[in-house]
């Protein structure tokens, strides 16, 4: 049932954390602006990176020839590897075969693939060759009806070839894509158009690095990463060499345990976004470590697979989401073989992408005590696709959900007052220069000192002790008011009823913008609720959300957001449960699972109003107050 958040803190004595080097953010120099801007500077200076990111490559091709940069399972099962020099070759003759096809900025490469050693082959030569390159969600081939989105990024790009995984993507292509277009495909063929295998690719002659040196520098586009289209259509961020080399100097002088030893990374997060793509994949690079490609998923289906992996790789840091997290910690309640292996030698676990409860956050560190008596450090941060993505990490043994700490060396973080918040705004060799052929985009998103607006807003922990570090509070541009002017602060709130709804809610959007009370539209997680009621995989989303356990299971919830609420600002007086899910191809959720709350009031106006009615499907009142 839904739990009360108001006291997260264990009672018990916590145990010593397992040792964990960081450095770099857990100080910060600050500076008192007129008007009550603050800017906040790490003492540490950035240390000196490489002008490109293949230039790691090439260095540990030369130092540890044969260890392992990436594997993958194939489709026997067992582990398909490729090691540091491997890689090298690959990717050079790969560089060669794109220059051949006349690709640059204005005809760059896209990529329709799930996370593979082909996609990681194809994105590294680019990358030597310099070209870009730009992966893309699978999803807006594979999951949306009307391609809008991928229609959208083909003609932001005007891509001179195509590489996707499989035949899978040809409707996708058939509908978006010009026939004069390349198309590379992983394995397979296409029924109505000619493509080129990928090893056809790997024939070409390897392309010199001395071409490598003498054309690609800190300024060259490494690849373009599109923005999730939360608010409006997907936005292609320039990413630059110098932001992915200057920003894994800034995660190493962060997070000094990764250059301790070569790091061991098992990771599912998808390179279309920066947190797979440019913080993980880089992080293996950088610092000459082993990526083991998991191909499982946070969800009730896919997390077999990923407790598979782990339970045959241990890792040396393990990054996921919350979600994630919280199917691990579930699994290692009974699986010894799993506890014992991922405890093994993890030297931290990290989180992005939402908050992580603190009800899983203390089972975590229950089950490490418990198997190797210490608990594992989790950190976390604030990163966006425009910055490459670190700006700023929250570390250390005493980090808690929500914290995001302090800025990251060579990142200058300026706190701008608005509409009674703090808003963050980022200035550093990491930040993006702007978005593909988008000037007016591009000038809205930095301010007259050059910084970055993020839209984000975080306070202090502890105002009297700003090394303590900072809080997220929430997205600006959510907030609203009641018709009698409160301000609410959607952020904070939304994740709260996640927390009080875990594990059955994904998100919820307020109802409230210029009325007089809070209402709630529910997203739910079906297969938590159809697990919780009992019934079987094909009952349908009517019956699982009409079952007597998983309305009372929501009924509790909303009885507990009406009780603990303090004001008309955080106390939600009516919900509802979402039967219809939301929709990719109306911009409701983006492919990362995140809410878009304008899209949803929007589409779904008559159900808000049916809320306000008292007549909406499933409506649900506080049975104390409202």
């Amino acid at each position: 049932m839904p739990r009360d958040v108001t006291d997260v803190t264990p009672a018990r004595k916590r145990a010593p954390a397992r040792p964990c080097k960081v450095d770099g953010c857990l100080r910060c120099e600050l500076e008192q602006r007129p008007g009550g801007e603050l800017v906040l500077r790490s003492p540490q200076p950035l240390q000196e990176y490489p002008q490109r990111l293949t230039d790691r490559l090439e260095h540990w091709a030369r130092v540890a020839p044969q260890r392992v940069f990436a594997a993958r399972r194939g489709a026997d099962g067992q582990w398909v590897r490729i090691d540091y020099a491997q890689m090298l070759e690959r990717a050079r003759r790969i560089a060669q075969a794109l220059l051949a096809r006349g690709l640059d900025a204005e005809r760059p490469v896209l990529v329709l693939s799930e996370n593979s050693l082909e996609h990681l082959q194809l994105a590294l030569g680019a990358m030597i060759a310099g070209i870009p390159h730009a992966p893309v969600s699978p999803a807006y081939a594979l999951v949306s009806k009307d391609y809008a989105k991928l229609r959208h990024v083909v003609q932001t790009l005007t891509p001179g070839m195509v590489f996707a995984s499989d035949g899978a993507y040809e409707p996708a292509l058939r509908a978006v894509l010009a026939p004069d277009v390349e198309v590379v495909l992983a394995r397979g063929a296409l029924g109505a158009r000619a493509s080129t295998p990928f090893d056809a690719l790997l024939e070409s002659p390897p392309l010199a690095l001395e071409y490598t040196h003498a054309h690609v520098g800190p300024d060259t586009i490494a690849k373009f990463l599109f923005t999730s289209g939360s608010t409006r259509s997907p936005k292609g961020v320039i990413n630059t060499q110098r932001m992915l080399c200057s920003n894994q100097q800034m995660i190493l002088q962060s997070m000094a345990f990764l250059g301790e030893q070569p790091p061991v990374l098992v990771d599912w997060l998808p390179w279309n976004h920066t947190f797979g793509g440019n913080h993980n994949v880089g992080i293996a690079l950088y610092n000459g470590g082993t990526l083991y490609i998991d191909d499982g998923k946070p969800t009730s289906q896919g997390i077999a697979e990923t407790l598979r992996n782990l339970r045959e790789i241990a890792p040396t840091v393990y990054f996921n989401v919350p979600k994630g997290f919280e199917e691990i910690a579930s699994a290692m309640r009974d699986d010894t073989v799993l506890r014992e292996r991922l405890f093994s030698r993890v030297q931290a676990f990290f989180f992005a992408g939402a908050g992580l409860s603190q009800a899983v956050w203390d089972e975590l560190d229950q089950l490490g005590e418990r198997e190797v008596g210490e608990r594992i450090c989790m950190l976390s941060g604030l990163g966006m696709t425009e910055t490459a993505p670190s700006s700023m990490f929250a570390l250390g043994p005493d980090v808690e959900s929500g914290h995001i700490g302090l800025p990251v060396p060579g990142v200058e973080l300026k706190l701008v007052p608005q509409d009674g918040k703090l808003e963050v705004r980022f200035r550093g060799p990491n930040v993006m220069p702007g978005y593909w052929r988008a000037p007016q985009q591009t000038a809205e998103a930095f301010d007259e000192e050059g910084y970055y607006r993020t839209g984000d807003a975080a306070r202090f922990i502890d105002p009297a002790d700003p090394q303590r570090g900072l809080r997220f509070d929430g997205r600006i541009a959510e907030d609203f008011k009641l018709s009698s002017g409160t301000f609410v602060s959607c952020g904070p709130l939304r994740a709260r009823i996640v927390q009080l709804g875990a594990p059955c809610v994904h998100d919820a959007v307020l109802t409230a913008p210029d009325r007089d009370e809070l209402g709630a539209l529910i997203v739910p997680r079906l297969d938590e609720c159809r697990a919780l009621a009992g019934l079987p995989a094909q009952a349908t989303t009517q019956q699982v959300l009409e079952h007597a356990r998983v309305r009372a299971f929501f009924q509790e919830l909303v009885d507990a957001l009406w009780q603990q609420g303090t004001g008309s600002a955080n106390r939600v007086a009516r919900a509802c449960v979402l039967a219809e899910a939301p929709s990719l191809d109306r911009g409701e959720i983006t492919d990362k699972g995140s809410i878009n709350q304008r899209a949803v009031l929007q589409h779904r106006a008559e159900l808000v109003e049916q809320l306000y009615r008292g007549s909406a499907p499933g409506l649900l009142l506080p049975r104390t107050g409202a």
